[in-house]
């Protein structure tokens, strides 16, 4: 087996192991099988989900919040961002205001948002928008303002100004922290929505994940846990592969 192989199976062994595990903890019965279903009885669980179309109704809700709120909050982060990283007044105007509502968690402002927009979806994507807003902002202002000042005086010299000197210069510089802001980001998206479908709902994983625990269903909970890291493991996925692409020029990512 070559070196390349090996590479390939090793990240797969503590998972390997760790389902291996549950099923002989599952098959010994040593943990009841009410609190720790076995494998098997998971996977039957999910195939009766997916193909009763239920499990596909949920996903689609989840997503579709995730995704707006994701466009909403860093699109406003991303502005703000460039507006502060390129304007001293803005900055000086914004920025702390901005960081003290940083600070506060966003799931702590669950009950205000429930009287502002009510239990209908607007709640939800509200949390998921104040969550990926922040991180999304901080790198982007970070991305921004850490651009060696002598790459902006030779583009000057060279007739770039205004929009080409930001599409040219400002934002390729400032995308490597841009990127690490979008990537923390989506994991605070997928954090803050588990929580967000706790609210009054009918449709989405947080809400298949309640009913099942008002049945004591763990079968259906471990499936709702497992879609999250799938969910999550997926994004980071496409936000790697968007990040190589953005930044074949970059010494870093070149394969």
């Amino acid at each position: 087996m070559n070196k390349k192989a090996i590479q390939q199976i090793i990240p797969w062994v503590i998972p390997i192991c760790f389902i291996v595990g549950w099923q002989l903890i599952a098959m010994n019965e040593w943990v009841s099988t009410q609190l720790i279903p076995a494998p098997i009885t998971v996977i039957s669980s999910a195939f009766t989900l997916i193909t009763s179309g239920e499990l596909l109704y949920h996903m689609q809700g989840s997503i579709v919040r995730a995704l707006i709120g994701l466009l909403i909050g860093g699109g406003i982060g991303f502005i703000l961002g460039v507006v502060n990283g390129l304007f001293k007044f803005s900055y000086n105007f914004t920025d702390t205001s901005l960081q003290m509502v940083r600070n506060i968690p966003n799931l702590a402002l669950v009950p205000l948002v429930i009287i502002w927009f009510g239990i209908d979806e607007g709640a939800k994507i509200f949390l998921v928008s104040i969550g990926v807003m922040f991180p999304i902002y901080i790198n982007t202002l970070h991305g921004i303002r850490n651009i060696d000042a002598g790459y902006i005086e030779m583009s000057k010299m060279y007739g770039l100004k205004g929009w080409r000197l930001f599409r040219e210069i400002l934002l390729p510089g400032a995308l490597p922290s841009i990127f690490v802001g979008l990537r923390y980001s989506l994991g605070i998206m997928w954090l803050t929505l588990i929580v967000a479908e706790t609210i009054a709902t009918t449709r989405g994983i947080g809400y298949l994940a309640m009913t099942a625990q008002e049945f004591m269903q763990s079968d259906i909970i471990i499936i709702t846990i497992i879609l999250y890291a799938l969910f999550g493991k997926l994004a980071d996925m496409l936000a790697r592969w968007g990040e190589r692409r953005a930044l074949s020029w970059h010494e870093s990512y070149i394969q």
